[in-house]
């Protein structure tokens, strides 16, 4: 097993570990701690991505009921992000040389529209709850 195989996950998983850090130490709830969304700003309601980085600070403080309440897509696409990535240290360790995630079409076009659905139904009266 060569140390070169796990360059990519090492790679990926200290941008990883950097990205929940940053945002463990600056508090994405405090207002205009990153910017503005700019899909916010365009369009006044909240992009599916909201509550994004505020999920991933409740996460980075343990606050799993707190994460899910920012942004309960943000924490499932987390959990599987930390398996999938797991998972490809895993192969690398038996000598598979392959990517992180691999999504066939289907697939792909899936997340997309639980993605779209999630960001109409949050919007909706039945389901503010899931708004930011």
């Amino acid at each position: 097993m060569q140390l070169a195989a796990f360059r990519a996950p090492a790679l990926v998983g200290v941008s990883g570990a950097a990205a929940v850090v940053l945002l463990r130490l600056r508090d994405p709830h405090e207002s205009g701690a990153y910017g503005l969304c700019p899909f916010l700003a365009v369009t006044g309601q909240p992009c599916p991505g909201c509550g994004g980085l505020r999920a991933v600070n409740d996460l980075a403080h343990g606050q799993l009921v707190a994460a899910a309440g920012s942004n309960v897509l943000a924490v499932v696409l987390v959990a599987v992000l930390a398996v999938a990535w797991v998972l490809w240290l895993v192969r690398r360790a038996r000598g598979r040389i392959d990517p992180m995630i691999v999504l066939d079409r289907r697939v792909g076009v899936a997340v997309l529209g639980v993605i779209a659905v999630f960001g109409v139904v949050r919007m909706t009266p039945w389901g503010s709850w899931l708004g930011p």
